[in-house]
């Protein structure tokens, strides 16, 4: 367990929620310095009240336990909100390293070169994201996940994209 990352990751969803410290501690009847000491990675939330943190700061537990990491599911599904989360964290790594850090450089180039694409440039067209998110499905699908279609279907604008990953699903339930 990281705590610097829960930490992190506590300090950020409450910013997101538009509370100070104070105003969290008051929704959980604690100290803000216990809510002072999570965001410094001192100690981590009590058991006792981890539900109700996580309902303030509208997340799991098992996402705060670890630090907003997605975890390995034992179900072989593919969430599309997964996928989603993945690229905002590609996008994440240059924002927090520096879009000109060698670590974020190394990273996109080393996508554009194996799948023979400009990763940034398709990342700034929704039509052209939606694209990535279906590859990304797909090729999920021929490993032997599940995916859910009414997720897609309520999420995916582009409806050729739609169709495609419905058909991969068939073949794979073949």
């Amino acid at each position: 367990m990281n705590t610097y990352r829960i930490a992190r990751y506590i300090r950020e969803l409450r910013k997101a929620a538009g509370l100070t410290q104070k105003q969290l501690a008051e929704k959980l009847n604690i100290s803000f310095q216990a809510v002072s000491k999570w965001e410094n990675g001192d100690t981590l939330p009590d058991t006792g009240i981890l539900l109700q943190l996580c309902e303030a700061l509208n997340t799991t537990a098992d996402l705060l336990l670890s630090g907003g990491a997605i975890v390995a599911q034992e179900e072989d599904i593919l969430h599309l909100d997964d996928v989603i989360r993945g690229f905002e964290a590609i996008e994440d790594v240059g924002r927090y390293f520096g879009e000109d850090s060698t670590f974020y450089l190394g990273m996109v180039e080393g996508i554009n070169q194996k799948m023979n694409i400009d990763l940034m440039t398709y990342l700034k067209d929704q039509r052209t994201r939606e694209v990535m998110y279906a590859e990304v499905l797909i090729q999920g699908i021929l490993s032997g996940k599940k995916v859910d279609l009414d997720e897609i279907e309520s999420t995916f604008t582009n409806k050729k994209m739609v169709e495609t990953i419905r058909s991969f699903v068939e073949k794979s339930n073949r």
